[in-house]
């Protein structure tokens, strides 16, 4: 669903006489009134252009590629593409512009999951709106960015790629001799998996498992 085209960059003079150029933005925000407070406040600043805006990850993807922009503002939570599914196609397989995920998630797994994909921020929602603005300069100049809530949970020891495995298992209802049948090891590296899990998470039983990889979109959030 196409959203809104802006007028191509418009440069400003300074005092100096030279012409820099404005650090181009676009935004992909399924919600109207925060991509549209997101715009509003972006607009507030004079090195920084708003060029477009989309509601979901394939129109985004489209655009991006046509407008070129500096900096692209993403949540991770979109329809027709998710936010890392559009950080992938535009980073990674386009080389395209530099991603500043914008989200509500603040879980380290989240945090990982967007670097991993090619971000080069990571800013909460409920950050301050300077926060914005310093992050898209910093990642405009080649500089990452992860907003104070984000950097700690990017500290967090993260799950190795079979811990997510063993994980993702264990909350859709398997037991540790399955676990290991599924996965080719024994029960017993399974239980150590699952203590090694439970440890790095700070989570005491299976059932907070499962809330957690729910809540951080590691299965079904309908599973019963």
């Amino acid at each position: 669903m196409l959203v809104r085209q802006y007028p191509e960059s418009l440069q400003r003079t300074g005092k100096s006489g030279m012409t820099d150029k404005k650090t181009r933005v676009y935004l992909v925000e399924d919600h109207t009134i925060v991509r549209a407070g997101l715009v509003a406040l972006l607009q507030t600043a004079a090195d920084l252009e708003v060029i477009g805006e989309a509601a979901d990850g394939r129109t985004a993807v489209a655009e991006i590629e046509e407008l070129k922009p500096d900096v692209v503002l993403c949540d991770l939570a979109l329809p027709g593409l998710s936010g890392l599914d559009v950080i992938q196609r535009v980073v990674k397989e386009s080389g395209g512009p530099r991603v500043i995920v914008l989200t509500m998630h603040h879980d380290h797994v989240w945090v990982q999951r967007a670097v991993e994909a090619g971000a080069s921020g990571y800013v909460l929602k409920g950050s301050g709106v300077q926060d914005v603005l310093n992050a898209v300069r910093a990642v405009a100049s080649g500089e990452e960015f992860l907003s104070p809530r984000a950097q700690l949970e990017s500290q967090v020891e993260p799950l190795s790629p079979r811990e997510r495995e063993v994980l993702t298992l264990l909350a859709e209802g398997h037991r540790s001799r399955e676990i290991g049948d599924i996965l080719e090891i024994s029960s017993r590296t399974a239980e150590h998996h699952r203590a090694r899990i439970m440890r790095k998470l700070g989570i005491n039983d299976v059932a907070g498992l499962v809330r957690y990889a729910i809540r951080n979109g590691l299965v079904d959030e309908n599973l019963k």
